[in-house]
């Protein structure tokens, strides 16, 4: 994007104010360094103006950074463990020092390695969960939206029976067939109850769609309806896909931490809920052991906070009304600290 056009206007204005005050206008230069837009760099003028613009983002990029450190640390766990996660390492509630970087647990297991193999795991769970119940989501509301009709009503069945299916009492019952729920099990059941909002928003928003001029062209052109869907619908509704996948994966890697830390997980394998569950279980704060709650606990709030962040700069790219108003808001306070009217902006 040349964020320099952008600013056109207001150097226009401010050209034609200084010309009735006689004060010299600024440079396009100075006005980008007042309105605090720094210019594309040369290697990102090649790219998509969406991908400069979250490249660009400050939220974005340090919510992608966190998240790819996140992610990193997780997949390159078994390699840069010092412990087995799943065996004793220590004495039992060894505080953080050199050998042991977040101290040990009750059990005497390292911390660090438990919240590397516990990521792993964590992740793995969320992004899958909130994967499927997005792709879930996404082609139940664009086929109940765009094809209306019986299949609407069917499909619309569907998603309010999803609506009202509680996870909860479905992992207990899993559990009580196979003894422990595993990650795997949260996971799926997480994935098969949590697609009806998606699905709902999506189908409400694609009726919206169906409607403009450029999907009755398309139909009238004889265009087929997965073509339609596919190059017509969906690029416009990609900030509800994205925004919906990032709050199905919060909720997954929320939902499977706070299953596990009530107990209905598998107590024998490592995640953050689990670890949850035994420093619960071991009353560690109690005991003043707080290396073995606080890492996880943070390590998860960490997590959902960068998955924000890349939503908001999504939300940026993908609402130019929401990138106008706030550069239109940069450009009046601009003009205010000039003493220039903004009446005429």
């Amino acid at each position: 994007m040349d964020q320099l056009a952008a600013t056109a206007p207001a150097s226009d204005l401010a050209t034609k104010h200084a010309e009735k005050s006689g004060t010299a206008a600024p440079t396009p230069q100075q006005l980008m360094a007042e309105l605090r837009i720094r210019p594309t760099p040369g290697p990102l003028r090649n790219l998509p103006s969406g991908l400069q613009i979250f490249l660009s983002n400050g939220k974005g990029m340090a919510g992608v950074i966190i998240l790819a450190v996140f992610i990193i640390m997780a997949a390159l766990a078994p390699l840069i463990s010092p412990y087995d996660p799943y065996r004793r390492a220590g004495k039992p509630h060894i505080e953080p020092g050199v050998e042991h970087f977040l101290g040990t647990s009750r059990q005497g297991k390292d911390i660090y390695s438990q919240l590397l193999a516990g990521g792993r795991t964590s992740l793995t769970v969320g992004f899958i969960a909130g994967g499927s119940a997005t792709l879930i989501g996404l082609i139940v509301g664009i086929s109940a939206g765009y094809f209306g009709g019986r299949t609407d009503e069917i499909l619309t069945f569907f998603v309010n029976v999803a609506l009202v299916l509680p996870a909860l009492p479905l992992i207990i019952v899993f559990a009580s067939f196979v003894e422990e729920a595993s990650p795997t099990i949260i996971g799926l059941v997480l994935a098969f109850t949590g697609w009806g909002w998606s699905a709902r928003t999506i189908r409400t928003q694609t009726l919206a769609i169906k409607s403009r001029e450029f999907v009755l062209a398309a139909e009238l052109m004889g265009e087929a309806k997965w073509r339609i869907i596919l190059m017509e619908i969906f690029p416009n509704m990609l900030s509800f896909v994205i925004g919906g996948f990032v709050l199905a994966t919060i909720y997954g890697i929320l939902a499977e931490a706070g299953l596990e830390f009530i107990g209905l997980g598998s107590p024998n394998s490592v995640t953050w809920g689990t670890m949850l569950y035994w420093a619960q279980h071991a009353q560690a704060l109690e005991t003043g052991a707080w290396w073995e709650v606080w890492p996880e606990a943070i390590a998860i709030m960490v997590t959902g906070a960068a998955l924000v962040l890349i939503n908001f700069a999504v939300d940026e790219i993908t609402s130019p009304q929401l990138r106008a108003a706030r550069l239109g808001g940069r450009i009046r306070r601009f003009l205010k600290r000039r003493g220039r009217s903004v009446d005429v902006f």
